[in-house]
């Protein structure tokens, strides 16, 4: 305290001042009075007058204990693993004076709380709100967890920042009762439910940024109540709904990004009509539908616009090229058609150009070849052809350059490398580049990622490519390629000094010769390796036990010879080995016991002999073990069933021979066991009733003898089963029947005999599936058996004919069975019709799986988990408590005709059953949800594979899912007691599974034809490009449209062109186009990445695909009734594949 007093002489009283800090007392006890003043009346004042700083220093002091109290509550919520607050934070060290703590000079009281980074754990207690006078926290970037207390105490509070914790709950609606909020900063926590509307009250909020967490709902229109805002972050939560035009009223606005929601609308027609100072605009990974119609007008201030993975179309408007500022411009993964305009080339400050999967056709512009400062460009996946434009190459800033998966085609500049110095990824694979690999890519010492594969290149790989010290990824397959050494892949050999190599890829180039023992060079890095059909031989050099980093490794079809005793025993990290289909020899090693982390191993089509060994049990991680096709011998290994992941067990055409194990009922992961065309002998195991996963099991050409036992019935999930040639005795168990799923079943060439279950799955089996056995009687009508005797006593007096019929009936079925089989094909639609009306299918029964399991399943249907949307709802991927995997379709109930979708799709899947039909597992319903749970296929549709980068499909693979698809609707048509048409046929409703059989799948749109009804009448349209004309003019359904649709099917398969590609017109589409060529076939006709000039099936392939193509035209006449039956389809793909595999 400082106390300055004036005293006025002259004049009586005195005046006195008294100052203490900056609060000022004044103290005049008269004014000028002629009376004068006793002494003890002004003694008394200026007593009281010294008494009040110490009464203000006391209420200071109280101010700052309730800021002590405060943050000692919060204290006493954290911890800290160096206690760095528990040694500063205490009652003998001021609080101004704490660590993060900030207190004003005029108040003494703590204005800013700063704790970021300080890796804290713990909550925040409510008594953080008594900090009256705080503008300022942050707690950033630590483990604050639980849910935010209420905070509407902190009427200063202008920032607070808790981004990076664990906070979760709601947000609170407190938030909006601040008057001086400028900066809320809630990222990256685990707040759920919806934004509260209360929030935009907040009139002075600058900055919202509330992105990666789980919010849902509609962002509320209120928002446009923040006159202020200039920073919207909203980015990865769960939002729906429409994008509030209000929020387009904000003048103020700079930043939105809404990127990674489930949005969903048009864009606005005039973006910055109103936010002229927008700077960044992001929307990627919505659903954002219809077109770009922007004119952009006022965006003079946009720098960065990302609208990809959305749903867009239309094509990409020229007034993109307005955007003066623009430095980012991403629009891939949308649905827009044409070409990309020339005025792109006007954006001279971009800096990233990204237009990937948009199906865009035409050539590259070279006005792409103004924009000298892109340092990205990104045009894969599109239907791009022509050269690329030379002035592409002259960018010297380019970084990143991706135009994989086009049309496009020349050569490569000779002088790449010296244009091109900073690149640092180039990726033009699955393209029509010819030419050779220029050397000058050496230069390119920045480079980190090289793909080159699936062109026409030709000539040798550089060598020179190996002074790429900093290249992790060299990807150059192809079957045009060779090395300049014709005794070893001597490219490995130029590959030492890139140490950072992590992935290595020369399918399919030409060597005859060895791997050289180099390969050691590369042990610090590399982590896949993959040379299949590269006609190597010799043997496996054993210095690549020395990649002990190695992950993936495909050494398969070439000719590799000798033995595998040293090779692999140094491969620690490897999860898949594949070394099928070459030469090697010699007994399995017990080395491979030690390989601990692989998943899938493949030894099959080689020359292995001798046992396996019995450590097999220890590699616990396996999930497919193909052991087919070798010369193994001895007794299965008890310890094969220690593989408790196993999936997939195939060793069929080996020379395995004793009991097969008891221990193969371990196998509960397992889904399919192929023991088939050994010398297995004893009975079927008692345990296989344990395998409720298994779909295929085949014990066929083996030596196993006794009975079926009646355990097989607990194999639930069971859809094939093969225990032909073999000698079993007995009866077929009636129990069988419960096998709801059976799709295939054989048990011909045994010893069995007696009555044949008739119902269930054997209504649909035919009598090749009990050919050749004692004696069958009874089953169901179609199979035209004996019936089978009764236990009266008239019959037991001619007991002894049975048993002389017993022994005639396989000469009789012998001599009729040609006949039969005649009378079969013949009557294939008459007999299918009669024996479902007779035998009609019975209810089948489903798990019941509640709607409270499927929530748990999918992560409350979160976005991570949506594999697929369309029309009618969302497919998501659901994962069970007991790890199994499900797919869940879960119908939008808002969209018209949702409920007869549901209804469509429960009526024609509640009874049907076929191995390459979709398998429903069960249904969820109440009155407002519906959904449908099925069978998972873990490799996505046959869209994804034609048309995905980084997948591929040989001709032999297409044609065998064709074969599934028209065996599907051979059933479908002719296999169920009503016809059934699919209506919506198409390859994104062909699902693979893990062995890529295909699965019909989707049938919200298809008709159940009751009697003998050959036509149905329906309002509901199909997918444009795949439907029958009368279908879509008369909305006439028949079993014919199927057909049509599997024309379609059939073209696209094989040409990899859609229908509804921009090329086809409505005079000229996909069918015209392949009828018109076909008049003098052309190679055009085919998907060029089927055929390659060094592979001698190329002329074979082609053939094939022209008859195809052939077949397809029939499917697609314009007539119904002109169209070939699906039947007939299905045996001449089957004639085909068989021409085609004959040697």
């Amino acid at each position: 305290m400082r106390l300055q007093h004036y005293i006025y002489y002259g004049i009586w009283p005195v005046c006195f001042v008294i100052r203490v800090k900056n609060l000022v007392f004044a103290y005049l006890p008269c004014n000028f009075s002629p009376f004068l003043m006793d002494i003890s009346v002004f003694l008394f004042h200026l007593v009281l007058l010294l008494g009040l700083p110490t009464a203000s220093i006391a209420h200071i002091k109280r101010s700052i204990q309730t800021d002590q109290s405060a943050l000692f509550a919060l204290k006493s919520q954290l911890f800290h693993s160096s206690n760095l607050l528990g040694k500063n934070w205490t009652a003998n060290v001021s609080v101004c004076n704490w660590i993060g703590v900030t207190c004003s000079s005029r108040h003494h009281r703590v204005v800013s709380l700063n704790l970021s980074y300080l890796g804290l754990q713990g909550s925040i207690p409510p008594e953080t709100g008594n900090l009256s006078f705080v503008n300022s926290i942050d707690l950033s970037g630590n483990n604050f967890q639980g849910n935010l207390p209420m905070l509407v105490h902190l009427r200063r509070l202008k920032y607070i920042s808790l981004a990076n914790n664990n906070f979760g709950g709601e947000v609170p609606s407190g938030f909006g009762s601040l008057p001086n909020l400028q900066a809320l900063d809630l990222s990256n926590n685990s707040f759920t439910g919806a934004i509260p509307t209360s929030l935009f009250n907040a009139s002075k909020l600058e900055s919202i940024s509330i992105m990666s967490n789980q919010l849902q709902g509609n962002i509320p229109q209120e928002i446009g109540n923040l006159g202020n805002l200039k920073v919207l972050r909203m980015a990865n939560n769960q939002l729906t709904g429409l994008i509030p035009l209000t929020l387009f009223n904000i003048s103020s606005l700079q930043i939105v990004n809404l990127r990674n929601n489930t949005l969903s609308g048009d864009l606005p027609v005039n973006l910055c009509s109103k936010l002229s100072r927008l700077h960044g605009y992001y929307l990627a990974y919505n659903t954002l539908s219809g077109q770009i119609l922007s004119r952009f007008d006022n965006c003079s201030e946009l720098e960065e616009l990302s609208l990809n993975d959305n749903d867009l179309n239309g094509t990409l408007p020229r007034e993109i090229g307005n955007l003066t500022m623009l430095k980012l411009l991403s629009l891939g993964q949308n649905k827009f058609a044409g070409g990309i305009p020339a005025e792109i080339g006007n954006l001279q400050n971009l800096e990233c150009l990204d237009i990937e999967g948009c199906a865009l056709s035409g050539t590259i512009p070279k006005e792409i070849g103004n924009l000298q400062k892109l340092n990205m460009l990104n045009f894969a996946v599109n239907t791009l052809s022509g050269q690329v434009p030379v002035t592409i190459y002259n960018i010297s800033t380019m970084t990143f350059i991706r135009l994989t998966d086009n049309k496009l085609s020349g050569s490569l500049p000779h002088s790449i490398g010296h244009l091109l110095p900073h690149l640092e990824t180039l990726n033009v694979a699955h393209n029509y580049l010819t030419g050779v690999i220029p050397d000058s890519i050496s230069n390119m010492t920045k480079l980190v990622i090289l793909e080159l594969s699936m062109n026409r290149f030709t000539g040798s790989i550089p060598r020179s490519l190996g002074s790429l010290n900093l290249l992790e990824t060299l990807d150059v397959a192809g079957y045009c390629l060779a090395t300049d050494s014709p005794k070893e892949l001597s490219i490995i050999s130029s590959l030492a000094n890139c140490k950072s190599l992590r992935v290595l890829i020369l399918d399919g180039v030409s060597v005859k010769g060895t791997i050289p023992p180099t390969i050691a060079n590369l042990s610090n890095s590399l982590e896949v390796f993959l040379v299949n059909t590269c006609e190597l031989e010799g043997s496996i050099p054993p210095e690549i036990a020395n990649l002990s980093r190695l992950t993936g490794m495909d050494l398969s079809s070439n000719h590799f010879t000798g033995q595998l005793a040293l090779a692999f025993q140094g491969l620690s990290n490897i999860q898949a080995l594949d070394l099928q289909n070459n030469r090697i020899s010699g007994a399995i090693s017990p080395n491979f016991c030690n390989l601990r982390s692989l998943t899938l191993l493949d030894l099959s089509q080689n020359k292995f002999s001798g046992q396996l060994p019995e450590c097999l049990g220890n590699m616990s991680s396996l999930g497919k073990l193909n052991l087919s096709s070798n010369g193994l011998n001895s007794t299965m290994p008890a310890s094969v069933g220690s593989l408790k992941d196993l999936l997939n067990l195939d060793v069929h055409s080996n020379a395995f021979g004793g009991f097969i194990p008891q221990e193969i009922g371990n196998l509960l992961a397992a889904i399919s066991i192929d023991l088939s065309w050994n010398k297995f002998s004893g009975n079927i195991p008692t345990t296989v009733g344990n395998l409720q996963n298994l779909i295929n099991f085949s014990l066929a050409h083996n030596e196993i003898q006794g009975s079926i036992p009646e355990i097989v019935r607990r194999m639930v999930n069971l859809e094939s089963l093969d225990l032909s040639q073999n000698n079993l005795t007995g009866e077929i168990p009636a129990s069988l029947v419960s096998l709801l799923q059976l799709q295939h079943f054989n048990v011909s060439f045994n010893h069995l005999h007696g009555k044949i279950p008739e119902n269930g799955s054997f209504l649909n089996f035919t009598i090749e599936s009990f050919m050749s056995n004692e004696g069958f009687c009874g089953g169901p009508a179609h199979l035209r058996l004996l019936p089978c005797p009764n236990n009266s006593p008239q019959a037991s007096r001619t007991k002894r004919f049975p048993r002389f019929a017993y022994i005639l009936l396989p000469t009789a079925l012998t001599v009729f069975a040609v006949i039969i089989f005649e009378l079969v094909l013949i009557m294939a639609q008459h007999r299918s019709r009669n024996r479902a009306q007779t035998n009609p299918l019975p209810p089948t029964t489903h798990e019941r799986i509640s709607y409270y399991d499927l929530v748990h399943a999918t992560n409350d249907f979160g976005e991570s988990n949506l594999i697929a949307s369309g029309s009618y709802g969302s497919v998501y991927k659901g994962v069970r408590r007991d790890g199994s995997i499900l797919a869940i379709k879960v119908f939008n109930l808002q969209v018209e005709g949702a409920f007869k979708s549901f209804d469509a799709e429960c009526e024609v899947l509640r009874n049907i059953r076929h191995r390459n039909l979709v398998k429903v597992i069960s249904s969820c319903s109440n009155h407002d949800f519906r959904a449908l749970v099925l069978e998972y296929m873990p490799n996505g549709s046959l869209e994804r594979w034609l048309y995905s980068h980084n997948y591929f499909l040989d001709f032999l693979q297409r044609l065998n899912i064709v074969i599934d698809v028209a065996t599907a609707l051979d059933y479908l048509h002719h296999g169920y007691s009503s016809p059934i048409v699919h209506c919506d046929l198409k390859p994104s409703n062909v699902l693979l599974d893990q062995d890529m059989t295909g699965h019909v799948g989707d049938f919200g749109i298809a008709k159940l034809l009751s009697g003998d009804e050959s036509m149905a009448i329906t309002n509901t349209l199909a997918t444009i490009g795949y439907i029958a004309p009368e279908y879509g003019s008369e909305g006439k359904v028949s079993r014919s449209c199927d057909v049509y649709s599997f024309g379609i099917l059939l073209m696209e398969t094989f040409s990899r062109k859609k229908p509804t590609d921009v090329m086809f017109t409505e005079d000229c589409g996909l069918k015209d186009w392949v009828r018109h060529l076909l008049q003098n076939p052309e190679l055009d006709l085919v998907d060029h990445n089927l055929i390659t000039p060094s592979d001698e099936n190329s002329t074979k392939i082609v053939q094939c695909i022209f008859k195809i193509m052939e077949m397809a035209v029939t499917c697609t006449v314009e007539s119904p009734e002109e169209r070939i039956d699906i039947t007939d389809a299905l045996n001449e793909l089957k004639n085909i594949k068989h021409e085609f595999l004959s040697k």
